[in-house]
């Protein structure tokens, strides 16, 4: 992940602050890419909650529906993203948040990125995605989804 946004938020004037959980669920001890992303959201303008490292589904929905975000972004390098996403997406779904938003990233072969998609997983931003082409999707999904959610 590159290009810091250079403290310029994205956010059309006058908006609501978007709030983004960064998580690492699993026992993945690769936070560096999380954290680059977390920092290009920040500079980006949106609140950013990051939960560190060895986070549980069950953690990472509680924080999700605590801190009432807008979208949670998962970060998986160890290869078990076919269990971990649905993981932390049901968990969303019995806390009454399965609206949330869910996007990710980390090394995920096509055909389970394309599982993953069906399941309801938003985006996947694979080695090499840059932190503009994350602030875009979350400009271009998260943000009407989360000003639809704001109206009703």
């Amino acid at each position: 992940m590159s290009e810091n946004q250079g403290g310029k938020s994205r956010a059309p004037a006058g908006a609501a602050k978007l709030r983004i959980l960064v998580a690492k669920p699993g026992l993945d001890g690769h936070d560096r890419g999380a954290k680059v992303v977390a920092r290009a959201l920040s500079d980006a303008g949106y609140e950013v909650i990051y939960t560190g490292l060895h986070q549980t589904p069950e953690m990472i929905a509680a924080t999700a529906v605590q801190e009432a975000v807008d979208a949670v972004g998962l970060s998986i390098m160890s290869g078990a993203h076919m269990t971990l996403f649905p993981a932390v997406m049901n968990e969303l779904a019995k806390r009454g948040a399965g609206d949330v938003i869910v996007f990710g990233g980390g090394i995920i072969p096509e055909e389970d990125e394309k599982e993953l998609s069906v399941r309801g997983v938003r985006a996947l931003f694979k080695p090499g995605a840059t932190t503009h082409e994350i602030v875009d999707f979350i400009e271009k999904v998260v943000r009407p989804h989360a000003e639809a959610s704001r109206l009703s």
